[in-house]
């Protein structure tokens, strides 16, 4: 899996917030209304990045493990969660969502903003999901971008809407093979007033639902559905047909 470089990280913390905090108030609400959720206020953000999903648990209440492979969004998660971190409310770790394992046992863990397509094979895939199910107690929630919304990469974007950074994104895929790319490229200002460059290549692997949905299966996910993140208790009767849905299992 991609570990973030120094200066992409600082950009992502800056620029790319927003989706967490779209989505983390509506997984929030979806879990406390089940009875895990209820009894069980642990949670594992899994590729947490900067931690902004993590923010929105923790200042309700719950315990959050944050796990990242990259050093330089831990740096910022732990600046991001402050107070929460301090008091151990919040704790992060450095390993990689194919192939960890930890102590504690979580009520939910949650990944976001397309994460588990960064792996880069179906078998790494089942080996993620074997060490969630290793240290789950209840559900695993997390989004996947589908063939049809990876389609989207195709195509160059400019952002240029602030004086802190300029963001070039340059997507490709053919809609055939099984692997997207985005090159993203730019300058980001530092304290100092410097600029910064940065270069990332970010890769999306394309999984078939229905083989997803297997894996869960297979390695002891009692249910598991595809659903949209304005309803995640209702099943999506054709999930290849979304851009991105959001996966919902539990034991």
């Amino acid at each position: 899996m991609q570990a973030y470089g120094r200066a992409f990280s600082r950009v992502y913390n800056t620029k790319w917030a927003g989706f967490a905090g779209q989505v983390a108030p509506l997984i929030l609400d979806f879990y406390a209304s089940t009875p895990t959720g209820k009894a069980n206020e642990a949670v594992l953000d899994l590729c947490c990045g900067a931690g902004h999903l993590a923010v929105h648990f923790l200042e309700n209440g719950y315990s959050v493990v944050g796990l990242d492979l990259s050093e330089s969004m831990l740096e910022y998660a732990r600046e991001n969660t402050g107070r929460f971190s301090e008091s151990g409310q919040a704790r992060f770790v450095k390993a990689d969502a194919g192939d960890f394992t930890l102590t504690e046992r979580f009520g939910l863990v949650v990944s976001t903003y397309d994460s588990l397509n960064h792996l880069e094979s179906e078998q790494t895939l089942i080996s993620c999901f074997k060490c969630v199910r290793e240290v789950s107690s209840g559900y695993f929630i997390f989004d996947i971008n589908t063939r049809k919304g990876l389609r989207s990469w195709n195509n160059t974007r400019i952002d240029d809407s602030s004086e802190d950074a300029l963001i070039i994104n340059r997507g490709f895929f053919d809609g055939q093979g099984d692997r997207a790319l985005m090159r993203i490229t730019g300058f980001v200002r530092l304290p100092d007033g410097c600029y910064e460059r940065f270069e990332e290549i970010i890769y999306n692997t394309v999984f078939e639902l229905k083989r997803v949905r297997a894996a869960l299966l297979d390695v002891g996910w009692k249910k598991v559905y595809f659903a949209g993140i304005r309803d995640l208790s209702t099943p999506l009767t054709e999930p290849e047909e979304e851009s991105r849905v959001f996966v919902v299992a539990r034991v």
